[in-house]
């Protein structure tokens, strides 16, 4: 069996800058260069903001891959080249979120079964590469389910989005303002965006980059210098800007308060109370700490955010272990079935020429009996059915057989078999 050879470039060693200089086009045109180098038999391209990971079967897969990587112009000093066993625990754990910036993240496992399926549809995987990334895929949602590692939020982004959350109880039908559209703000808006909240309303100083965020999440961008009327009537507000002084401040907040309170078109439809929910995440701080003396108000503040977020790596981290034993006993399952598959081949010839001497022999038994006899139908249907039984339980043994060989690398017993049986291995 031909195996496996990967390049990989990830951000372990390359920069942003270095990952998107080696793209050099889509991924469909990547796979079609791969695949029509005629030592090529199967390729898969796995191609994210983070890595640029090149897989192929090959009978000289690490020229290949060596010959690509200077045509690319790429620096070798970013790449890692693997071999057939590196390849496939290394593809296992970029399932698992292990290889991953945020360890455990879920995105990956989502964009590898992505990217495999076009390589798929585009003709260029076979029987070893569908192996290698079925048993991922597997592996990948194994883990989530079985382990923690994707558990709690990592980022001070979504951190937030969880702490709103788990204050309310709730955030499905809540009105959110996010100030601030910038990395932060961005991050603390995509987390919303799963959230089912009622609306995400964007301020930004700069209202087209606020405008640009809210149209990618389906919520509504306002003027900056509106934001205090939105606020409100709103639930809960997280604020991000890049701002040298606070942006709330107590007579802001008392002032939007007393404005709050004389509004009839704030309802909880819980009929609990009305406290506003802010959470600032901005460094330096946005919200004046001397708000929490204002009735009606909860502030939490990045350095408890921080904290969590600290917390729920570590317990990620401790998950790691697990996840690198599941891979170890995927990995050792894995191994089996690759080497009974060496068998495959074999047992495809042996079953092909059986089958050829049955429907020969069947033909002639019938011929011999028409000719004394009239057979319809359902004695034909009846040879038919003795003939395939016959074969099927004879070849079931060896069958067996020869796969235990296979995944026990005997491959004198293989290579005697074919020779036993005339078989054809090439």
């Amino acid at each position: 069996m031909t195996e496996i050879s990967s390049m990989i470039i990830t951000h372990a060693k390359a920069s942003i800058s270095d990952i998107e200089g080696a793209w050099h086009g889509t991924v469909e045109a990547l796979l079609h260069v791969l695949h029509s180098n005629e030592l090529v038999q199967e390729c898969v391209v796995l191609m994210t903001c983070n890595r640029v990971e090149v897989y192929v079967v090959s009978p000289k897969g690490s020229k290949v891959l060596f010959e690509y990587m200077k045509k690319m112009g790429v620096p070798d000093r970013i790449i890692e080249f693997n071999d057939h066993e590196e390849s496939l625990v290394h593809l296992m754990r970029v399932a698992c979120g292990l290889e991953s910036m945020i360890v455990g993240e879920d995105q990956i496992l989502g964009q590898l079964k992505e990217l495999y399926h076009d390589a798929r549809v585009a003709g260029v995987t076979g029987k070893v590469l569908d192996t290698a990334f079925e048993k991922a895929i597997h592996v990948g949602k194994r883990v989530r389910s079985e382990t923690r590692i994707n558990k709690g939020s990592v980022s001070i982004g979504s951190a937030a989005v969880d702490l709103a959350e788990a204050e309310l109880g709730t955030l499905q039908g809540k009105t959110v303002v996010v100030i601030g559209a910038g990395a932060m703000g961005s991050l603390v808006a995509h987390a919303l965006a799963h959230k089912d909240v009622s609306v995400v309303y964007v301020a930004n100083r700069t209202f087209d980059r606020g405008e640009v965020l809210a149209r990618e999440l389906g919520g509504i961008a306002i003027p900056y210098g509106e934001k205090d009327r939105y606020i409100a009537s709103s639930d809960v507000v997280i604020s991000a800007t890049s701002a040298p002084h606070p942006v709330l401040t107590v007579e802001i907040l008392r002032q939007i308060l007393e404005d709050r309170n004389n509004s009839n078109n704030h309802n909880d439809p819980e009929g609990g109370g009305h406290d506003l929910l802010l959470i600032d995440i901005a460094n330096p701080r946005d919200i004046e700490d001397s708000v929490v003396d204002l009735p009606g108000v909860i502030l939490h503040n990045i350095d408890g955010l921080k904290a969590i977020s600290d917390s729920n790596l570590y317990k990620r981290m401790q998950e790691t272990k697990k996840v690198e034993q599941i891979i170890e006993d995927e990995y050792a399952l894995l191994t089996i079935q690759y080497k009974r598959q060496k068998a495959d081949k074999i047992i495809s010839s042996l079953y092909s020429q059986v089958e050829e001497l049955r429907i020969r022999e069947r033909e002639r038994a019938i011929n011999r009996l028409s000719s004394k006899h009239t057979l319809g139908d359902f004695e034909r249907g009846v040879f038919d059915d003795l003939t395939h039984a016959i074969t099927n339980k004879l070849l079931a043994e060896p069958t067996k057989t020869l796969r235990d060989a296979a995944a026990e690398d005997d491959a004198d017993f293989l290579a005697a078999t074919a020779a036993l049986f005339r078989l054809d291995e090439k």
